[in-house]
């Protein structure tokens, strides 16, 4: 049985005519053990996606379709049952560590709270407890008295994954944990990230803009456009061997070591991902498609593929025209 699986999710922001699609249509699933990569430039729905699995959007975000968590559907939870599996079911580790701590309380209240909150455990208990958790993402004990001013970048993570991990969730949802982190302290952080998925048996979904970091930590990746799921595969795979030309632009868009012509000219792609309220007819992808056919302008395809690794493209598949 999947630990999370997300049915035909829509999210649209504003009603009536004026309603903007942000995500559209997502199907995923992700079983305990496991990490599942979300990438995708700045604005491909990633975060609202994020949001949603929790039901953290703002009044003015619309929601359909299902979000199982352990076979529970969050869209349609109370909100007392709501409030219970936030932390204790599934947390979050929002981008920007500085931003989502609180400035005027230490690193130690601020994990013991939840701990307190929703297990009922004493002050005292919950703090010895902010202690072993900080030990555990590799913080001295001691760190708990520190105000988020007194710690460094990577250090404010290490607090951030503490407070997800702090009511033992199943789910964890990391949305660019290692943003503005140099590329020691990313390292680190992705290390620690993988190795809890694996020895506490919890489900990890992560979001980045980059393929090598997803492909290092996650099992599975998903590339996401104009807020639909236009790749996803095995992550290795979807990496180094992208079957849509988002994805294949995407991977190389970064350098790789070893590979002088990608370090010394790495290639990118030109323009932005549209305008959610201005969508072009046909695969959302072909105004910036380099390989993109007649047909592509009049009909959006779906997922398809052999096996595990599937790409939305008239050239994946049995009846593909051809190939990028």
């Amino acid at each position: 049985m999947s630990l999370l699986e997300i049915r035909d999710l829509r999210v649209t922001y504003g009603a009536g005519a004026a309603a903007v699609p942000a995500v559209r249509g997502v199907r995923l699933s992700l079983a305990p053990g496991r990490a599942l990569g979300i990438a995708g430039e700045s604005g491909c729905g990633k975060s609202t996606l994020a949001l949603a699995l929790l039901r953290l959007l703002p009044p003015s975000a619309r929601l359909s379709g299902e979000i199982l968590l352990d076979g529970e559907d969050v869209l349609t939870m109370r909100w007392g049952r709501l409030r219970a599996v936030r932390w204790a079911g599934a947390s979050i580790v929002f981008q920007g560590a500085m931003h989502s701590l609180n400035a005027v309380r230490t690193a130690g209240d601020q994990i013991a709270e939840p701990i307190e909150l929703h297990h009922g455990a004493t002050p005292g208990a919950a703090r010895k407890r902010a202690g072993e958790l900080l030990a555990q993402v590799g913080l001295p004990a001691g760190r708990a008295a520190s105000y988020p001013h007194e710690l460094s970048g990577g250090q404010r993570q290490r607090v951030m994954i503490a407070m997800a991990l702090a009511c033992s969730p199943r789910l964890i949802v990391a949305d660019e944990p290692t943003t503005a982190l140099d590329v020691m302290i990313q390292a680190q952080i992705l290390r620690l990230i993988g190795g809890l998925v694996a020895e506490q048996d919890i489900g990890l979904l992560m979001i980045s803009h980059d393929l090598s970091v997803l492909a290092d930590v996650c099992d599975r990746l998903a590339v996401m456009y104009a807020g639909r799921v236009v790749e996803e595969g095995p992550a290795r795979a979807v990496y180094s061997a992208a079957l849509h030309p988002y994805g294949q632009a995407l991977s190389a868009a970064f350098p790789r070591i070893g590979d002088p012509a990608s370090r010394g000219a790495p290639r990118g792609l030109p323009g932005d991902p549209p305008d959610p309220s201005a969508l072009p007819d046909g695969c959302t992808f072909h105004p910036r498609c380099a390989v993109a056919l007649e047909g592509c302008a009049r009909d959006e395809p779906e997922l398809t593929g052999n096996g595990a690794h599937r790409a939305a493209c008239v050239r994946v598949g049995p009846s593909a025209e051809g190939s990028p």
